[in-house]
């Protein structure tokens, strides 16, 4: 908020904004002050902060394909993945492989997006799509500061909301580790591997005392620096497809656990 007051002052104070008001200065007489080129960066930048305000949360990203969604039949199992940009990316592009084909599964991630967003739009992508099942993984970007800081406890009462919403609604709930991460790309030098790690001790016990599943996703692609292991993702955060080929098999399980197909 406070970047976007700054840049809000400062496109006020380079797009010149009406004129100055002629007036005495220094015993001289200011002259009207012309307004000046707003730099292309700059509007750029402006507009991006003005649409994420008018949508903080994205529920315009998926309403209409939401709306177009055909009800679940009697005997389908649908299952949401609840996410942001490891969830969004899984079978949309070319080189993340497949995302459950023939399954009634649903993606539902949006890049970037931290815990309190995921909250508020929860009811929209999740509930309101009636599955038998969500799959949450999230948290990344709330370590990496994305929507402005936060602490573990801010995430950890965001996954709460989401769990109580969920559960309240009769739908099971997976919730999956935060994947590993030695680095952010966008944000170097925040050190997230020993972050990552205190909430995921945390989301595991979590699941263990509300009866929830556990999907371990951390233990399959950590490397020795707690990062990812080499060669399963494009930048040591987003899963490559031969990282998405080791979170498929252990989500399947996860699944079929949680809707009672599984021990």
């Amino acid at each position: 908020m406070v970047k976007i007051l700054r840049c809000a002052v400062l496109l006020a104070c380079v797009s010149g904004v009406g004129y100055a008001q002629t007036g005495q200065v220094g015993g001289a007489t200011s002259a009207m002050v012309p307004p000046v080129a707003v730099p292309v960066e700059l509007a750029k930048r402006i507009a991006t902060m003005e649409a994420k305000l008018a949508d903080w949360p994205q529920l315009a990203r998926y309403k209409a394909d939401d709306a177009a969604l055909a009800p679940a039949t009697a005997d389908e199992q649908r299952v949401v993945f609840y996410g942001d940009s490891i969830t969004d990316a899984w079978g949309r592009r070319p080189d993340t492989g497949s995302f459950f084909p023939g399954k009634p599964y649903v993606n539902r991630g949006i890049s970037g997006q931290t815990t309190p967003q995921m909250v508020v739009r929860f009811r929209q992508d999740v509930i309101d799509l009636h599955p038998a099942a969500v799959v949450i993984l999230a948290g990344t970007n709330d370590i990496a500061g994305n929507t402005g800081p936060m602490t573990p406890e801010m995430t950890e009462d965001n996954f709460r909301s989401m769990v109580e919403l969920a559960k309240s609604n009769g739908i099971r709930v997976i919730v999956a580790s935060i994947t590993p991460v030695a680095d952010y790309p966008w944000k170097p030098g925040m050190t997230p591997a020993p972050k990552v790690k205190v909430l995921n001790d945390w989301l595991q016990g979590y699941c263990a005392n509300h009866s929830l599943t556990y999907l371990d996703y951390f233990s399959a692609m950590v490397g020795p620096d707690g990062g990812m292991k080499p060669g399963i993702s494009f930048d040591g955060v987003h899963p490559n497809a031969q990282g998405y080929a080791i979170m498929g098999p252990l989500a399947q399980a996860a699944i079929d656990k949680a809707l009672g197909g599984g021990k």
